[in-house]
């Protein structure tokens, strides 16, 4: 055997901030903090609306918090970051092919938007 010691390249923990496409991929990977709060919150609120109503004011209570609904707008905002970013990339990494033709990126993208919308639509007006 050999003793030499093997190379190990030294990686900072700020490696990620020499290159524009890491920054951006490492801000879009970011926004899942807001929407743990989020889901965390939403969890809590159906615990709280099985509890009672008394629990369950004590929620609408925690929620109408002004660093909540800054942090629910947070989270908001990330979502829909992320969203546009992956309908942006899904022509690239799913590309589709109608009679042998490239559909084009923008149709694909503004398919997805439109159904966003239509959830939205329907979601709001069961609500």
């Amino acid at each position: 055997m050999s003793n030499r010691k093997p190379y190990v390249r030294e990686m900072k923990r700020t490696w990620w901030k020499d290159s524009s496409f890491y920054r951006f991929y490492m801000i879009r990977e970011a926004t899942v903090l807001p929407l743990i709060f989020f889901t965390i919150c939403l969890t809590f609120g159906l615990g709280s609306l099985v509890k009672g109503p008394e629990a369950w004011q004590g929620w609408l209570d925690f929620m109408a918090n002004p660093i909540v609904i800054i942090l629910n707008i947070l989270a908001l905002a990330g979502s829909l970051f992320h969203a546009f970013t992956y309908f942006n990339m899904m022509p690239q990494v799913v590309p589709i092919r109608i009679k042998g033709k490239l559909l084009d990126k923008k149709i694909i993208i503004l398919a997805q938007w439109a159904v966003v919308a239509v959830i939205t639509l329907f979601v709001l007006a069961i609500v």
